[in-house]
């Protein structure tokens, strides 16, 4: 079973299985991957990401991604990764410059991961802005209205049946996919009406998750 959604999980990295607002954040993840052929020479991991960044924002102006209308008066809080926006009643838009990630890339897949484990939840990439010189990701997603505060017991219950133990604090790792899902703390999931709903996910991947 694990081996079936491994590779189905593949596929949606890839690009060739879908995955709810995965079209764009997929196409994004495979330029980067043409262009990190190119970049493999590159000393060591600051020097790649910076080069990535530069790949990154030529194919946000070429498809024409740069977003310039953000109502910054709108702000509600912000974390170590992200800055957080009220887009409308039932919206909120995320900047985040993968500060948690290496590599773009790593960002785009957490994306990805999340899209296809939380759909109800789904990040819809809208584009990207820079503030300060740093390069921002612009992500929608759904405005969750808090019901009753989170009982992180619950989480681990509904983690641990899909297959993710809990390894320290609020860190989970499924040790047979090769994923790691870190930082659910009550902030990052929600409750209402006794469903958790989970809104700001680190999904990391291992080196056995590409291993068949």
């Amino acid at each position: 079973m694990q081996n079936v959604l491994k590779n189905e999980l593949h596929n949606v990295l890839s690009g060739k299985s879908e995955v709810r607002f995965g079209t764009i954040i997929q196409a994004i993840t495979c330029y980067l991957n043409n262009g990190a052929q190119t970049s493999s020479g590159v000393e060591n991991e600051k020097s790649f990401k910076k080069q990535e960044t530069k790949i990154l924002e030529d194919y946000i102006t070429e498809k024409n991604l740069w977003i310039r209308d953000i109502d910054f008066s709108q702000y509600v809080s912000e974390g170590a990764e992200q800055k957080v926006y009220l887009k409308d009643s039932e919206h909120v838009l995320k900047l985040n410059d993968s500060i948690y990630y290496s590599f773009w890339r790593d960002y785009l897949y957490n994306l990805l991961l999340h899209n296809y484990f939380f759909s109800d939840t789904a990040y819809e990439l809208k584009g990207f802005t820079k503030d300060n010189d740093v390069l921002y990701a612009v992500v929608q997603q759904n405005f969750v209205s808090i019901t009753s505060s989170t009982n992180l017991e619950s989480v681990k219950e509904f983690l641990t049946v899909n297959g993710f133990q809990n390894n320290r604090n609020n860190d989970y790792i499924n040790e047979e996919l090769g994923i790691i899902l870190e930082d659910l703390h009550d902030e990052n999931v929600l409750t209402q009406n006794d469903i958790l709903y989970f809104i700001d996910t680190v999904f990391y991947i291992t080196d056995k998750f590409w291993l068949h």
